[in-house]
């Protein structure tokens, strides 16, 4: 390991910096981790390099994406010492990480807030290849990963992250181990990807799952029929009446509400209203 970097630079409220500074919480989650030695490793938010230092010693490779340049000194030093890490400063959320080469097998980051979901969402989309996730997301939106129906932290992101993953373990990490220190606590998640089969959607049918989804959870609280209703695929617009027979072909009460049902059963719904 390397002894010595570039001094760190004062972390960027835009960029919701909050590095790891403990060492180890870091040496236990890079253990949850457990990047094999034919992983290919995609990491978000490297900063200095402090988890792609030891990354890089466990996989084939390590894909380091980092949108902040000040960062350029400490990760070009780790490059040069590694021939097996490859770095790209900008935003994750635009880049085509399908056209990462080698292709990522694993996605393993400390995500900012403003980012972690839609990054999570991202790469179980577009990222077929990742098999396993283990990244570190402030607690709250680490509940919703695998919230179960009708609690509060119940949403489509639960939904969607449930029909094509299963959660493997959760470690509770207080804020204390952070600089600076969040307003929250966090929780370090890893979760695998379900097995093809199995009541697991295609990836077309993913994708219109996810739409269904979003529509039916746009408006929390609201039912079904109502959330639903005017929802178009294919060309047409779903009318009050498709939803609410639907429901009541799946045995469920026409005054149901998103939250009410189970990530199976939106599979249902999207079947009975021909959506797929």
């Amino acid at each position: 390991m390397s002894s010595s970097r570039p001094p760190r630079p004062a972390a960027l409220r835009r960029f919701g910096q909050n590095h790891l500074v403990d060492t180890n919480t870091l040496l236990a989650i890079v253990a949850m981790a457990a990047v094999q030695p034919d992983d290919v490793v995609l990491e978000v938010g490297p900063a200095e390099g402090s988890l792609t230092e030891r990354l890089v010693a466990q996989a084939a490779a390590v894909h380091a994406i980092e949108i902040d340049t000040r960062f350029a000194p400490a990760l070009d030093s780790l490059t040069k010492a590694h021939a097996n890490l490859r770095v790209r400063f900008g935003d994750a959320l635009k880049m085509p990480l399908g056209e990462l080469a080698p292709p990522p097998t694993a996605l393993v980051a400390n995500l900012a807030y403003s980012i972690a979901i839609p990054l999570i969402m991202k790469s179980i989309a577009a990222l077929p290849t990742v098999r396993r996730w283990a990244v570190m997301v402030q607690r709250e939106l680490g509940e919703r990963l695998f919230a179960v129906p009708s609690t509060k932290p119940y949403s489509a992101v639960s939904v969607l992250v449930q029909l094509a993953c299963e959660r493997d373990a959760v470690r509770a990490v207080p804020r204390t181990v952070f600089s600076p220190q969040p307003r929250v606590d966090s929780l370090f998640v890893t979760f695998v990807r379900r097995d093809a089969g199995a009541g697991v959607p295609a990836p077309a049918e993913y994708a219109t799952i996810d739409k269904l989804v979003r529509c039916a959870f746009a408006q929390r609280r609201k039912l079904l029929v109502n959330s639903l209703t005017g929802a178009a695929h294919a060309g047409r617009a779903l009318a009050r009446d498709d939803v609410r027979h639907a429901l009541v072909a799946l045995g469920l009460r026409p005054t149901t509400r998103p939250e009410e049902l189970s990530p199976r059963t939106f599979v249902d719904l999207a079947r009975e209203l021909a959506w797929i």
